[in-house]
């Protein structure tokens, strides 16, 4: 025993740097994409995005509202300077024509800065490119809902997010698949112990008494033994339940959104539905009508977890009506087969 113990240490012993790190790369790799990990991946993925997507868009973003200030403030200025100085305050037509003149000059400036550089009249004391708000517009990439109210106007923004949503989406449909199992087979574990184990008998199969000689065995109407009824992944989840926590999902969200956003409870449902179903128009979108010092930061942030609790949750949703659909179906042709057998 000691020779074979003493061999065993001097196995180990002998592996090399390369070997270990081959192993610490693996168990690394292992865990990223593990239940727990896959969260963690996510989201300093999405992390990574908004501090990249801040270094390419906000410089441009900045420079192009600089611009449309400095024009309004030119603007402003001349025609200052026309009404109290240049024109006879007693001449109305010469005030007019300078006035008109001058209107036209910063029209014309607005429409070059709007076909050249993408201005889109967004608000100047609003950052798009902040943090939260290229946090949300990286999580919106990779889960594809795509608003649009946030953009890439420069070349290397564009070529990033291009190469940032093909890393990006199948590394969230993981994410979804993963939570999404594990929060059905939570949710299944629950809705059996408080259906099952406290005396409400409703999702549990009737009993049918087979006598075959001299032995006896207990069969159900669904095929299955009667071990299989404590079995917590063996319960199905009625849809009526999977649609009620989804609608409540929504609902709460519309309510939350609509006291920050001061929109309607209709507008709040509807931003929650098309957020969640990855519609995303963007017509109705947070943070666009308040200014930075009215939370725009908070509400970003928890936009962002909202949707990916809330995609989680739905794939939960489906992965449990699919399984209640699968075992209807079943059910419904186990009732076929025997009434062929009992006509035969």
């Amino acid at each position: 025993m000691q020779r074979k113990r003493s061999t065993r240490r001097s196995f180990k012993r002998q592996k090399t740097w390369g070997q270990r790190l081959k192993d610490y790369l693996r168990n690394f790799v292992a865990f990223m994409f593990s239940n727990v990990g896959i969260i963690g991946l996510v989201i300093g993925y999405t992390i990574a995005g908004s501090f990249m997507f801040i270094a390419i868009e906000s410089p441009k973003y900045t420079s192009r509202i600089e611009n449309i200030l400095r024009l309004r403030n030119m603007t402003a200025n001349r025609l200052w300077q026309t009404t109290c100085c240049e024109i006879n305050i007693f001449s109305e037509a010469s005030w007019r024509n300078k006035v008109d003149h001058e209107l036209k000059e910063f029209q014309n400036s607005i429409v070059h800065e709007v076909q050249i550089h993408g201005y889109e009249g967004e608000d100047i004391s609003a950052n798009r490119w902040s943090f939260s708000g290229a946090f949300l517009y990286s999580l919106t990439v990779i889960t594809t809902i795509g608003y649009g109210n946030v953009a890439p106007r420069t070349e290397w923004g564009k070529l990033a997010t291009i190469l940032y949503a093909i890393a990006g989406m199948p590394l969230f449909l993981l994410y979804l698949s993963n939570i999404g199992d594990i929060l059905a087979k939570s949710f299944k574990w629950t809705y059996a112990k408080c259906c099952l184990c406290t005396g409400c008998q409703l999702s549990r199969p009737s009993k049918e008494i087979k006598v075959e000689g001299a032995t006896e065995s207990v069969t159900f109407e669904d095929g299955s033994d009667e071990s299989s009824i404590y079995d917590p992944q063996s319960v199905t989840v009625p849809i009526t339940l999977c649609l009620a926590i989804m609608v409540g999902y929504v609902y709460g969200g519309a309510i939350l959104f609509g006291k920050w956003e001061k929109w309607g409870l209709l507008d709040g449902a509807y931003f929650c539905f098309i957020s969640l179903s990855t519609i995303g128009f963007g017509d109705i979108v947070p943070g666009d009508m308040i200014r930075k010092d009215e939370g725009i930061e908070l509400r970003f942030i928890f936009c962002s977890m909202y949707l990916m609790l809330g995609m989680a949750l739905i794939a939960m949703c489906f992965n449990l009506m699919q399984e209640e659909v699968v075992h209807k179906i079943r059910t419904c042709g186990d009732m076929m087969r025997r009434i062929t057998r009992c006509n035969r």
